[in-house]
């Protein structure tokens, strides 16, 4: 037991003082960060969470919380889900959710890229050539091909014709190839700083 100093205006030296707790406000912070967390947790496809080292009670609380329609009783669900992640070291859980909020923004990049590609393919033939040049291993009948036929159903009158076949496979020739390749798209590749 510790013995307060014989005179008040005396101040305590370090091994003296008590350790701080956290403020309450800090605490319901910590609490709402991890109710916060559990939400993002119960946006996870099941096979991502199957991966997850979980404890039993919250894995159970998640699959009652994906079974449950009731506002309420999903908003209650949701407590307890925050309330075990208490217990819960939440370190991987969090790997796990930004590892899938970044593949999801790396994917709708790739799409984007794949979309000015295509659209850059369909308004010029220069756009044949830089592609050809940037990927060398494309079939060039194909494309050319698949090329003349989008732009052919693109000044088509019926709009149920409108973005046909070929449109959506010359998407899925310029999404495949970009994906061999593995490259960043191209509105994300630094340029070299010249000095």
């Amino acid at each position: 037991m510790r013995r307060a100093p014989s005179d008040p205006d005396t101040p305590l030296d370090d091994a003296e003082r008590e350790p701080e707790r956290p403020s309450k406000s800090a605490l319901k912070r910590q609490m709402h960060d991890l109710q916060a967390l559990g939400e993002a947790l119960t946006e996870l496809p099941a096979s991502r969470l199957a991966k997850l080292e979980l404890p039993e009670p919250l894995r159970d609380a998640l699959a009652e919380w994906r079974r449950t329609r009731s506002h309420e009783g999903r908003r209650r669900q949701m407590q307890l889900i925050g309330k075990l992640m208490r217990q819960t070291d939440d370190a991987p859980i969090r790997e796990a959710v930004a590892a899938a909020k970044l593949g999801s923004a790396k994917e709708t990049l790739a799409l984007h890229e794949a979309e000015r590609w295509r659209a850059e393919l369909l308004a010029s033939d220069d756009a044949i050539t830089r592609w050809l040049n940037h990927y060398p291993d494309t079939e060039v009948q194909t494309l050319r091909n698949l090329v003349r036929a989008a732009r052919k159903d693109a000044k088509s009158e019926v709009l149920e014709q409108r973005h046909g076949r070929p449109y959506r496979d010359l998407f899925q020739l310029i999404k495949n190839a970009l994906a061999d390749t593995g490259e960043p798209p191209a509105d994300t590749v630094e340029e070299p700083v010249s000095e």
